[in-house]
């Protein structure tokens, strides 16, 4: 638990950053002015604003005191910067498929893109508590539902449903160029096998029994508007929602339980008003609601595009992750409310971004091993772990041997295996956020002499919230009180 500053002594910039932190960090705040716990200042005198690296080997400049936790603005507003993508923001750079590129990241250009650093000083902010509570009271929000200590979530982009034997021999020319002659055969051979076939939906459906013997219940982002040979030929949209083959594969998701979300077709990345159109549509051929976007080829103008999602209401978006390499973009590994650098306001979005990807290695960086992949996606889960944090993967239903990609569902199934065997939290991406904001609201109304705690979330959770101890033993429930919003 921790008292916070006055919030009209911070610039908005870093209310985002101390909010951020005191959230990762699992301290909730303490509305009670008489009791005495460690309370959380600003220091009126910043160091020379440090660079990031700095920031981390200088332990984010945290003074810990009896009593008191001291902490920069300049470190708030660094905070804010990592999180926001904010170089991102400001870059005018694309690369040809209009995205900015990763050399425009701050955690890219530090080399520190493989840690979630933000998550890191968010704990290191945590010990901070710790230490200097001495006799006072400490109670942290648990990290996730259940008992569980950190969380993973996967999901799956559906990028191909028709057209298959064309982007089977686009595989086989991307193999080629790399002289990988081994599997040039055997996708060929797997391709002349599913002719008057659906290889498609058959790798769905594998994938699919994979994930229910774990217990696993996925996220898919599906694409929305109407193709021409245009959208075909650049990669964009290649199907039509309402298409038999289309529709066959959603009614296999919904049988599951899984998510569905959009996956935002390339005009929507400038054209914002086609959000609220897509969603409509995905929503009339699934007749469940869309609370969720990814960007497809995550194509978006960061700090832009998502004011046009929050306009269409979607609830989260999970397009931020690198395409040329595996990492965390914004510095976390959890949920976090976006951030508007230029307009220096919120988005009105959560933001869910994904740390792995398939294709990273294999599309950009050359890797055709999907063993390299697995152990990639399995390192960055456990800096995850490290942090009590959410690992998000995405993992491409098209990579199958048929289209180009003999090894990868061995390779997939490899994977969740590994993954659920540290015991996470599973959950589709809106069970999460739902859940995330719940506990991001929590707050301690009072603070019995006996040491009992008066907990309570005003944003509501499907389910229950809980303080710990220092061992991780429950101290209290957290109530449900919508009335504290007002």
């Amino acid at each position: 638990m921790i008292r916070l500053p006055p919030r009209e002594s911070l610039t908005a910039a870093e209310r985002y950053g101390l909010d951020l932190l005191i959230d990762l960090a699992r301290v909730p705040a303490v509305d009670d002015a008489g009791v005495d716990v460690v309370r959380l200042l600003v220091a009126e005198r910043d160091p020379p604003d440090p660079d990031l690296q700095t920031c981390i080997a200088r332990d984010w400049y945290f003074e810990r005191g009896a009593g008191m936790v001291r902490v920069p603005r300049v470190v708030l507003r660094r905070v804010t910067a990592v999180a926001a993508a904010a170089a991102e923001q400001q870059s005018a750079a694309r690369d040809r498929h209009g995205r900015v590129p990763s050399r425009e990241n701050d955690l890219v250009r530090s080399a520190l893109h493989t840690d979630p650093v933000v998550s890191q000083a968010a704990a290191r902010l945590r010990a901070a508590v710790i230490a200097s509570a001495e006799r006072r009271p400490v109670a942290l929000a648990a990290p996730w539902p259940d008992g569980k200590r950190w969380a993973t979530a996967f999901t799956h982009d559906l990028d191909v449903v028709a057209f298959w034997p064309l982007f089977t021999m686009l595989r086989v020319a991307e193999l080629g160029r790399k002289r990988e002659l081994r599997r040039v055969g055997r996708t060929l051979l797997a391709g002349l096998a599913a002719v008057g076939h659906d290889p498609v939906r058959r790798a769905i459906r594998e994938l699919l029994d994979d994930e229910r013997r774990s217990a696993v219940v996925s996220t898919w982002f599906v694409l929305c508007g109407t193709p021409t040979l245009a959208t075909i030929r650049a990669g964009d949209l290649t199907y039509r929602a309402e298409a038999p083959a289309a529709a066959a594969i959603l009614r296999d998701l919904a049988d599951r339980g899984c998510e569905i979300g959009l996956h935002g077709s390339f005009a929507t990345a400038d054209r914002h008003e086609l959000f609220a159109e897509q969603r409509r549509r995905l929503e009339r051929v699934t007749a469940r609601p869309v609370l969720g976007v990814r960007q497809h080829f995550l194509r978006m103008r960061p700090g832009t595009t998502s004011h046009g999602m929050a306009a269409a209401q979607f609830r989260y978006d999970s397009t931020y992750g690198f395409a040329d390499r595996n990492g965390f973009r914004l510095g976390v590994a959890d949920v976090i409310p976006g951030w508007d650098a230029g307009a220096g306001q919120p988005t009105g979005l959560d933001e869910v971004p994904f740390c792995w990807m398939d294709r990273a290695l294999s599309k950009y960086a050359g890797v055709e091993d999907p063993g390299a992949w697995i152990a990639e996606g399995e390192a960055l889960a456990q800096a995850c772990r490290r942090v009590d944090g959410l690992w998000v993967g995405v993992w491409h239903p098209n990579l199958t041997p048929a289209l180009g990609f003999p090894d990868a569902p061995n390779a997939f199934r490899t994977l969740v295996q590994q993954l659920v065997a540290e015991d996470p939290f599973i959950g589709t991406l809106s069970t999460i956020v739902e859940w995330r904001a719940a506990r991001r609201s929590i707050r301690v109304r009072q603070v019995a002499p006996d040491g009992r705690l008066d907990a309570y979330a005003p944003v509501p959770g499907s389910k229950p919230l809980t303080l710990e101890d220092l061992s991780g033993r429950t101290l209290a429930s957290v109530s449900a009180d919508p009335r504290a919003l007002a």
